[in-house]
C-alpha cells in the first residue's frame, strides 16, 4: 500500500532502502542515551539518521571530530545505526554565536534576571554584528574547514555529509543579519558566497562524496525566519549551491525566530498543516533535478504517501514522529499503519524538554516494538 514510502532512492549518489530520514535535531541526552536512541530508530526502520550540528571547529562542550574521543562517539552511533542498514550523515555547521557577546548575559542569567526565554533574542541580535565584523581572512578559514571537518566525518564512520544551511551559513545568507560591503556581502551572489565556498571546500577535498545541503528559507508576508534565503532569491542561490557540489537538498524553514516556528504545534498560526514547509519544496523542485527532502509536521503514511509519489518530495524526514515512535517505518511498510503512535504535535516533552535543558522526549515515551 505504501511502495513509493518503501522504495529504495539515490539520494544525491548515496542509495537508501526506503524514502523516510530522521531530521537533524540537537536532543539534548547523555552520550550513551542518545546512541541508544538513535539504534532505536535505525531498528524502527528509517533509511538515514542526520546526526544535527556536529561542529566545523574544534569544540571542548560537544563531541568533536577533532579528537579521539570524539570520533570514537561518532564511530559508536555509525556502528549502532549502520546493522539496520541505516546510514549516517553529519550535519556540519559553524556556530554564529558571538561567544565574547555572550558572555555579558551570563551574570543576568545566573542571577535569575534574564529568563531563558529572553536570552535567545538577546543573543539574536548579535548575530548581524558578529557576521559583519568577522575579517575576510577569518571567512575563509572558516569555509575551508568544512572539507577537513568532511573528511574527518566519513573517517569517523559517516556516510555523507549535510551543509547546515543555518547558523553561520544562514546568516551570511540573510540580508537581516548580513550588512558586509565586501565580496560576502551586498547581493544575493554575494551573500551565497559563504556557503558556496563551503560546499566547494568539501568537494575539492571529497570528489565523489554526496552533500546534501539544508537549505532553510525565509519568509514574508508574514515574516518568519531571520536568517537564510530569501524565496525570491532561491533562483540565485539553488543554482549556485548546485555548481559547488551540493548532490541534493533538505528543504525547511529559517531559523533565527522562535523555536515555535521552525519546530510548530498543530495550533500554529501559519505553520500548523501537515507538511507546513512543503510549499518551499515546491518552489526549489522548479529550480534542480536534484533530489528534494522535505519536513514539517509530517506524520500521516497517507499523507507522505502521496506527496512522495506525486514528486512533490523524494524523502521525507520527520523529527518529532520518529521520537513519539521510532517503528513508523516498519509499521507503516509491513501493513501496521494502524498501530503507528502518531505525534499530536503538543511540543510538551521534545521542545518543552529541550528548552527546559532536560533532553527531547515524548509525552508517550514507552518502548516502541519494531
Amino acid at each position: 500500500m505504501y511502495e513509493t514510502i518503501n522504495s529504495p532512492l539515490n539520494y544525491g549518489g548515496l542509495t537508501l532502502k526506503n524514502r523516510i530520514i530522521f531530521a537533524p535535531t540537537t536532543l539534548g541526552l547523555p552520550r550513551e542515551e542518545l546512541v541508544e536512541r538513535m539504534k532505536t530508530i535505525a531498528a524502527g526502520g528509517c533509511a538515514m539518521i542526520i546526526i544535527g550540528d556536529v561542529p566545523v571547529l574544534p569544540q571542548h562542550f560537544v563531541p568533536c571530530l577533532y579528537t579521539e574521543k570524539g570520533r570514537a562517539f561518532y564511530r559508536s552511533l555509525a556502528d549502532a545505526v549502520h546493522p539496520y542498514g541505516c546510514k549516517l550523515c553529519a550535519q556540519l555547521h559553524q556556530s554564529d554565536s558571538n561567544i565574547k557577546a555572550m558572555m555579558k548575559y551570563v551574570p543576568g542569567v545566573l542571577a535569575g534576571r534574564i529568563s531563558k526565554e529572553e536570552l535567545r533574542p538577546l543573543l539574536n541580535q548579535q548575530v548581524g554584528p558578529y557576521i559583519t565584523g568577522l575579517s575576510e581572512k577569518k571567512v575563509k578559514e572558516i569555509t575551508d574547514v568544512f572539507g577537513t571537518a568532511a573528511e574527518l566525518a566519513l573517517q569517523a564512520g559517516f556516510d555523507m555529509v549535510q551543509v547546515h544551511g543555518d547558523r553561520m551559513c544562514g546568516s551570511f545568507s540573510s540580508s537581516v543579519f548580513n550588512h558586509r560591503t565586501d565580496e560576502y556581502g551586498g547581493s544575493p551572489e554575494n551573500r551565497a558566497r559563504f556557503a558556496v565556498e563551503a560546499v566547494s571546500a568539501i568537494r575539492r577535498r571529497l570528489p565523489d562524496v554526496s552533500i546534501d545541503y539544508k537549505l532553510a528559507v525565509r519568509q514574508e508576508n508574514p515574516h518568519y525566519g531571520n536568517a537564510g534565503v530569501l524565496e525570491e532569491e532561491l533562483p540565485i542561490f539553488v543554482p549556485l549551491l548546485e555548481q559547488a557540489g551540493v548532490t541534493s537538498f533538505h528543504v525547511t524553514l529559517a531559523n533565527h525566530g522562535e523555536l515555535s516556528d521552525t519546530i510548530p504545534p498543530k495550533n500554529h498560526p501559519e505553520f500548523g498543516a501537515e507538511g507546513c514547509f512543503l510549499k518551499f519544496c515546491d518552489q526549489v523542485r522548479q529550480l534542480t533535478k536534484l533530489p528534494v527532502c522535505g519536513v514539517g509536521g509530517l506524520t500521516d503514511p497517507d499523507f507522505v504517501e502521496e506527496q512522495l509519489k506525486n514528486g512533490r518530495m523524494d524523502c521525507a524526514a520527520m523529527s518529532r514522529q520518529l521520537i513519539a515512535d521510532p517503528a513508523w517505518p516498519n509499521k507503516v511498510c509491513s501493513g501496521r499503519a494502524g498501530e503507528v503512535h502518531r505525534c499530536i504535535r503538543c511540543n510538551q516533552k521534545c521542545l518543552g524538554g529541550m528548552m527546559a535543558h532536560q533532553g527531547v522526549h515524548c509525552i508517550y515515551e514507552r518502548k516502541e516494538t519494531t
